[in-house]
């Protein structure tokens, strides 16, 4: 059964040609598209020449935007001892050690990031099957391992994001919100660019990029040309 389009949703897909849009352009066009009544996140759809199935082609990272995300992320800690406290006065909305852990597993979820301290991992394994399928799982690569409690809490607090690609290539990141300027969405993109870029795989071979599509989160897809948003110079503000 076809799902039946929306009004709202075929006025906005009206306005986008079958075609790769200028960076700039297609910043603009994401605002213009995105007509849903509450402030739409601008996403970002990255399909790569990798196969994830293989280590050497997997790609899991973060990115810091310049911009910020425009949300709020609530982050949990997983600590013992003074890094209990150093985590409270860093700004974590969630604390706590071997009991935190207990009560994720009987289904507590308010968070949106999880990070833990290199000494609590072999108790935090357990939690893999929860935590997992759901990208929360506290990983080195991803920054969520860390010792620097008060830095991490910060960056991921300040628009740091995690990312990995998906079993099919594919990359899918959130990047900002509508409401940001087309300056600040194409600033964030572009450092998106650039990390995905930095973060090749050593297994991955031919042509690394595929396509780039961006939208607003309830708005049509757009494609962004990736060879001028990889050559794009952005002016130092």
């Amino acid at each position: 059964m076809t799902k039946k389009l929306s009004r709202r949703f075929k006025e906005a897909l009206a306005k986008v040609e079958p075609r790769a849009y200028q960076p700039q352009e297609a910043m603009e066009l994401l605002k213009e598209t995105a007509t849903a009544k509450f402030d739409e996140t601008a996403e970002a759809h990255i399909r790569l020449g990798i196969d994830p199935k293989y280590t050497d082609q997997q790609l899991r990272t973060t990115v810091t935007f310049p911009k910020g995300t425009g949300q709020s992320v609530r982050v949990a800690v997983i600590a013992r001892g003074e890094k209990v406290k150093e985590a409270s006065d860093g700004g974590a909305d969630v604390v706590g050690s071997e009991e935190l852990i207990d009560e994720i597993l009987q289904g507590r979820m308010d968070f949106d990031l999880l990070i833990a301290t290199p000494d609590m991992m072999p108790k935090v394994a357990k939690l893999g099957k929860t935590l997992g399928p759901k990208g929360l799982m506290p990983s080195p690569k991803g920054g969520t391992v860390t010792n620097d409690l008060k830095e991490a809490i910060a960056e991921f607090k300040a628009g740091k994001q995690e990312f990995r690609a998906d079993r099919t290539g594919i990359v899918h990141v959130m990047f900002g919100k509508s409401s940001f300027p087309p300056e600040d969405l194409l600033e964030n993109l572009k450092a998106l660019q650039e990390t995905v870029d930095r973060n090749r795989p050593s297994g991955a071979k031919g042509r690394y990029w595929r396509s780039v599509f961006v939208s607003s989160s309830m708005g049509p897809s757009i494609e962004v040309d990736f060879s001028a948003l990889r050559d794009l110079k952005l002016s130092e503000s």
